[in-house]
């Protein structure tokens, strides 16, 4: 039965029930379901809205009722409007008349607003350990390869040498922003809208900061019309996901680079790589691919919520059903894919000599030897010529700036002598930039353990 039926003398049309119909996403929220009820009834029963032993009776059948659906004892009638419908319906069936004293002083409107921060609350939470494990095997990473030289880039040409330990640890620091943004939301969603009802709040005597601490809110809404119309939380997370996605889609570009022949920076297990129909030689970063590919759809979800949220008047519109689909597959999304990216970053094996080779093919050691000739007093632009002319030679010859001959050096300057060589060797060149946040194997064992000491406290996997 509908629970609005009693103004309607006709049975809604089979098809529009099932474009109404919202069990086939919204049941996932169950528990929160049950969760906001329990404390509901608990606050209607201590304020004398019902009388007490009604409130205990419904809060031992809805309890009952979480118990069978965990167990398997009772399975969601996929026939039910809403998960709202379904569990009231249920506790009515078992309770009889006390079962419908339980939607006294509230609405579907402010029902489905607490279940859905309950639910992305405790979906949050999971995002981040997630993450947290993702970083915590970053820097497992860049403490293994503090040291490993490889070329840093800009434009996606060789640019200066840094160590993959210190690449790595970029990333770390992009997933940190990103637990550190779930955080901020789920801040700002802290607040309960239990007693909103409608748009307009009630009459009965209801206690709402009760309900808010029953369900370990901070606080109540402070406002009826939004609590029931807010769903900036919706949007909030979906855009902490997009970002989230983003920084996951960067990094698996990377991988996808890294292990092909043109770069063969590392080489991914054979549990996280698939072969070609056609070519036997064939080793596809597919889990990188879809990581990258399935960013587009959770910043989709999130467009959806956007466009969805523009128009809308207050106070609740049956536009806001659409939320639930969006914001539940952006959590899906993110969440599969660090299931699959973690384990894929954490058993890849890294090539140390080839990195070394492209670094060294690179002339990215130009910048110190324009350093070079600075620190023996030449102005910077005329060691920045000199060195441009130095590189352009070693391309003619098919040499590196650690090849090329010391009287070549001296036919562009005096000031060059044997000391140029130790000064644009790679590993000098990386352990000299030991400034806060400089690529130096020192600097990056420091980040990473720093990182690791403030997920001392973070949950793990």
């Amino acid at each position: 039965m509908k629970l609005w039926a009693g103004r309607f003398h006709k049975e809604l049309d089979s098809k529009v029930n099932d474009f109404n119909s919202s069990i086939s996403f919204d049941s996932r929220m169950a528990q929160e379901d049950i969760e906001g009820s329990i404390a509901h009834a608990t606050m209607l029963g201590e304020c004398g809205v019902i009388e007490q032993h009604e409130a205990q009776k419904i809060c031992a059948g809805l309890k009952e009722i979480l118990a069978d659906l965990k167990s398997g004892a009772l399975s969601i009638d996929p026939e039910a409007e809403d998960i709202h419908t379904f569990v009231e319906g249920e506790l009515t069936a078992r309770l009889g008349d006390t079962g419908k004293r339980l939607h006294t002083a509230r609405s579907r409107n402010d029902q489905v607003a607490v279940d859905l921060r309950l639910h992305l609350k405790k979906q949050c939470a999971a995002l981040q350990k997630q993450i947290y494990g993702l970083i915590r095997v970053l820097c497992q990473k860049a403490l293994e390869h503090r040291a490993d030289v490889m070329p840093g880039y800009t434009h996606m040409q060789r640019a200066q040498p840094v160590t993959f330990g210190h690449h790595l640890l970029a990333y770390a620091e992009m997933f940190l922003r990103d637990a550190d943004r779930f955080s901020d939301a789920v801040k700002r969603m802290d607040f309960c809208p239990l007693g909103s009802c409608a748009l307009a709040g009630t009459t009965y005597p209801i206690n709402r900061e009760r309900t808010a601490s029953l369900l370990g809110f901070s606080g109540p809404v402070q406002n009826s019309l939004d609590g029931v119309s807010d769903r900036d939380f919706c949007l909030e997370i979906a855009s902490c996901i997009s970002i989230a996605m983003v920084h996951l889609s960067r990094f698996a570009e990377e991988v996808v680079l890294w292990c092909s022949w043109e770069f063969k920076f590392i080489e991914l297990d054979d549990a996280f790589s698939t072969g070609s129909s056609i070519m036997p030689q064939k080793k596809n970063p597919d889990i990188a691919e879809l990581v990258r590919g399935k960013s587009g759809r959770a910043i989709g979800d999130m467009t959806t919520l956007f466009a969805m949220m523009k128009g809308l008047p207050l106070a609740y519109n049956k536009d806001l059903q659409e939320d639930k689909e969006a914001v539940f597959d952006a959590v899906d999304t993110l969440k599969l894919c660090l299931t699959a990216f973690t384990p894929m970053i954490d058993t890849m094996k890294v090539l140390p000599k080839n990195m070394r080779a492209a670094a060294a093919k690179g002339f990215i050691n130009a910048t110190d030897c324009a350093d070079y000739l600075v620190g023996k007093g030449m102005p910077f632009r005329t060691a920045y010529q000199i060195t441009g002319e130095l590189v352009a030679g070693c391309i003619e010859q098919g040499l590196t700036l650690e090849t090329l001959p010391l009287e070549q050096y001296k036919e562009h300057s005096e000031l060059f002598d044997e000391s140029v060589y130790d000064a644009i060797s790679l590993e000098h060149c990386v352990n000299g930039r030991n400034v806060l946040g400089g690529p130096a194997p020192k600097n990056v064992e420091m980040q990473a353990n720093r990182i690791l000491k403030l997920l001392g406290a973070k949950p793990h996997d």
